[in-house]
């Protein structure tokens, strides 16, 4: 599996919801707990429809979940 540049703030976001573990989480959204982990890491890119499934668990937009980095030129 390729290394993505999409970098996301799940960790961060997990720490600001009352201290949600990844297990938690996993559960909020169907997979396991390792693929959080994989998502948390930037090992692993989740669907469109996981990414918008995780914006929702945390109630913020899709781009404070995940972040892509412009092209420096």
């Amino acid at each position: 599996m390729k290394p993505t540049r999409v970098t996301n703030s799940i960790r961060a976001l997990r720490f600001a919801h009352g201290q949600m573990t990844q297990a938690d989480l996993a559960a909020r959204i169907g997979v396991t707990r390792q693929t959080v982990i994989a998502i948390e890491q930037g090992r692993y890119s989740p669907s469109l429809e996981m990414a918008f499934q995780l914006a929702h668990v945390f109630g913020v937009p899709l781009e404070e979940v995940f972040q892509y980095p412009e092209e420096s030129s």
